[in-house]
């Protein structure tokens, strides 16, 4: 039977913890603590699902699953369910939709008696405010936490402290440092360290700006190979950062020859735009602030076939690839929501 609360305290069947967990810390403990004395049964709904290892998203949901569950008691694991959640980025519409069906997998029933837990003061204030039809706990920053300096810390050759995380946490990093994927993100964990040190001597944190072609023909996308970091081998749009004398059209279309060669004649391609769109999640790059206006260009089907394409400046390979085959786990940063905001798909 539930512990009693008292009458102000309302008990629920679930109460739905949505987070990225990168790592799971003590804050988040704190959370899972009082929502076990809250409800039946916790979903822990982790954020960033099926996306490439980076340097804000490290960890797998699985073992951020296991820091989670690891740090309770196998009766307490029993009532604590981890799903993973995809993210949406620049649609706010379909990303209710992924939480709805994720917290269904686990009720069985979106009208069961459920709420929401989080904190009062970050990013859970948003979230918790897309669902009026379900109640919110709030629960307090415990020592104002953040994952971020934990993570930093850790990729840059750190150990997490046990006044930060959990022992499981601590297990999960410490068997995760022997792999080789850990000595790719510490390398670019260095990387970046060094690429922003050449800012520190700015008066305000720089805010970059770029240019990325979507090239869509015959149900196929052109994309690139990252030959460099960050990214190293990952699916990317062609693009790059703006140059001081020129527009962001004309920038486009420089990064889109550069990298892939493609054998369009330009005034066509340029006559091929079919629209533009800024993403600008302050999130989308570890380099810093980075701003893209991306261009969306149409080309007419053609009885000879696609363009011929090949790698070129920082691209390790261009290619054209069926738009089926798109794969959220192979892309560069926020390039797989910019291609499925601008393409509908």
């Amino acid at each position: 039977m539930a512990a009693t609360t008292p009458k102000e305290a309302k008990h629920y069947q679930y109460l739905v913890f949505i987070g990225r967990f990168q790592p799971f810390h003590r804050g988040h403990k704190a959370v899972i603590d009082e929502a076990l004395k809250r409800a039946d049964n916790v979903i822990m709904l982790i954020g960033s699902a099926n996306l490439p290892r980076s340097l804000r998203n490290p960890f797998s949901v699985a073992e951020r699953a296991e820091m989670i569950k690891g740090a309770y008691s196998k009766e307490e694991a029993t009532r604590i369910h981890c799903v993973g959640l995809d993210d949406a980025l620049y649609n706010d519409t379909r990303w209710l939709q992924y939480v709805q069906a994720a917290i269904k997998l686990v009720t069985g029933d979106l009208t069961a008696d459920i709420g929401l837990i989080g904190h009062s003061k970050d990013s859970s204030s948003y979230y918790l405010s897309l669902f009026p039809n379900w109640a919110s706990v709030s629960v307090p920053n415990y020592h104002n936490l953040s994952a971020t300096p934990i993570r930093d810390g850790y990729l840059m050759g750190a150990s997490p402290t046990p006044e930060r995380t959990p022992e499981s946490t601590r297990q999960v990093l410490k068997a995760f440092k022997k792999t080789a994927a850990y000595a790719e993100l510490h390398e670019e964990a260095g990387y970046i360290d060094e690429y922003k040190k050449k800012w520190n001597s700015a008066p305000y944190p720089p805010i970059f700006m770029t240019a990325d072609a979507l090239v869509v023909q015959s149900g196929h996308i052109l994309l690139i190979e990252r030959g460099g970091m960050p990214g190293r081998g990952l699916w990317a749009l062609p693009g790059g950062f703006l140059d001081a004398k020129e527009t962001l059209f004309d920038a486009c279309i420089r990064e889109l020859r550069e990298e892939t060669c493609l054998k369009v004649a330009e005034p066509l391609l340029r006559s091929s735009c079919h629209s533009q769109h800024t993403f600008d999640d302050p999130y989308r790059s570890a380099r810093g602030r980075t701003l893209t206006q991306a261009f969306y260009f149409q080309l007419k089907n053609d009885p000879k076939g696609l363009p011929k394409v090949k790698g070129g400046d920082d691209a390790a390979k261009a290619f054209w690839l069926p738009l089926a085959e798109l794969d959220a786990t192979k892309m560069f940063e926020d390039h797989y929501a910019i291609i499925t905001k601008m393409v509908g798909l």
